[in-house]
């Protein structure tokens, strides 16, 4: 990547508002998930606080593509960023005294605002780096690993933040803060973003979002099991388990397991970012041809569906927690991210290879629709998994979930795909 690239200023541009974006989103997740475990919610109310969320991103990436092909990445860009301004306002507004149906409610439909605001700016952001990297090489595998990994890293920092801002200024304070922040970002960009964005074309029909290519369409279904495998455990088992391993019950052992907690997603989602934009030197992406990577796609998810398996086995045997189980639970899920880095990075850099110029978001919305399927999936069964199992029925259906993305994997074909300019 060099400074003489001409699409490179608006590459950072897009991928300096795509990292205040993620700051506050994972900065958000840790706030809500321990702010109303500490209230007493099951595992499955938490779960159901972020269901909206991600059936809003099934719905959004596929809208999304369509609009932002009719009118330009830049305004699906500045859309998503603020709808998350007036997501946070509105969780500010969370009266205490409410029922907890209410309260569930209410929550569910201002994470589903920031479900539709996040998934505009992810749309928008990788669809311009398809447009926006080097042909020759391996510039669009580094770029677009580059804008992954250093999100994935940013979200992590925002694990870390919300946990402490929830600690030191409580939920309000934090959740304003953090709005007034993000809308002073949302000005600077719609001021001072360059040119290279590509505008809309106004023929562009919703239809035209439904794939009917054959790599497509498998990386997708491969998408969906690979995430949900994650969150799975990711979103209510391994932080409410932690959180319950951790605090003795009193407000300083909260404040102190929500520290460890957050600490650890942080580290999990950073490391998991640097690996990913790691991924095209671990992979010798620019001495490789797409099909031999395609192959590396199948081979990956084969060696990540191991360790939930392990997991799983190692929880069930220990019964309750112990201080070995837990190394043992750490050490594992950082070797289980690290695995799926990579396949992570993989799939992102092929669905841009499989995807055509012309019609780029609407493939990149269509699998990233997948995504938040996935997403949803898996934290629908992270809550119920989690209150029918425990953590080793969380693992095991990771372990079941990686296996069916492998499945998915091993259906893409090997020949080179055009990623030409006509549809």
């Amino acid at each position: 990547m060099t400074g003489r690239h001409p699409g490179l200023r608006a590459y950072v541009a897009v991928t300096a508002a795509y990292w205040a974006f993620m700051l506050t989103d994972g900065a958000l997740r840790m706030l809500v998930l321990l702010h109303f475990h500490t209230l007493g919610f099951t595992p499955v109310q938490l779960a159901y606080l972020f269901i909206l969320y991600e059936v809003a991103g099934i719905v959004t990436n596929l809208s999304a593509g369509w609009i932002a092909a009719r009118l330009g990445l830049a305004t699906t860009l500045y859309a998503g960023l603020a709808l998350q301004v007036g997501a946070l306002v509105a969780l500010a507004q969370l009266d205490p005294a409410w029922a907890v149906g209410v309260s569930v409610a209410y929550v569910m439909a201002v994470q589903g605002l920031s479900g539709v605001a996040k998934d505009l700016a992810k749309m928008s952001s990788k669809s311009a780096v398809k447009l926006l990297a080097p042909k020759e090489g391996d510039g669009l595998f580094r770029w677009v690993a580059a804008l992954t990994g250093s999100k994935n890293a940013v979200k992590g920092l925002g694990f870390l933040l919300g946990a402490g801002l929830l600690a030191v200024a409580g939920f309000v304070p934090s959740v304003l803060g953090m709005a007034a922040v993000l809308g002073a970002i949302l000005v600077a960009a719609m001021r001072w973003m360059p040119a290279g964005l590509p505008q809309g074309r106004k023929g562009a029909r919703f239809h035209e979002v439904f794939s009917k290519t054959r790599n497509i369409n498998w990386l997708s279904f491969a998408r969906v099991f690979l995430f949900g495998a994650r969150d799975v455990w990711f979103v209510v088992g391994i932080p409410v388990y932690f959180t319950s391993v951790l605090s003795d019950g009193s407000e300083a052992g909260n404040r102190l397991a929500f520290f460890l907690v957050g600490g650890f997603m942080a580290v999990w989602i950073i490391l998991y970012g640097a690996v990913q934009a790691g991924a095209p030197r671990l992979l010798r992406a620019k001495d490789r041809p797409e099909p031999e990577l395609v192959a590396e796609a199948r081979r990956w998810a084969g060696r990540l569906a191991v360790v939930p398996g392990v997991l799983a086995l190692l929880a069930w045997w220990a019964g309750a927690p112990t201080a070995w189980l837990t190394v043992a639970l750490v050490a594992g899920l950082l070797l289980f991210g690290f695995l799926f880095a990579v396949n992570s990075s993989l799939h992102s850099f092929l669905i841009l290879a499989f995807a055509q110029d012309a019609r780029v978001t609407m493939d990149v919305g269509f699998y990233y629709m997948a995504n938040a399927a996935g997403r949803l999936l898996g934290t629908l069964l992270s809550g119920l998994s989690y209150q029918a199992g425990g953590l080793p029925l969380c693992l095991g259906v990771a372990a079941w979930m990686v296996l069916l993305s492998r499945f998915g994997a091993g259906r893409l074909e090997l020949q080179r795909s055009a990623s030409a300019s006509s549809p």
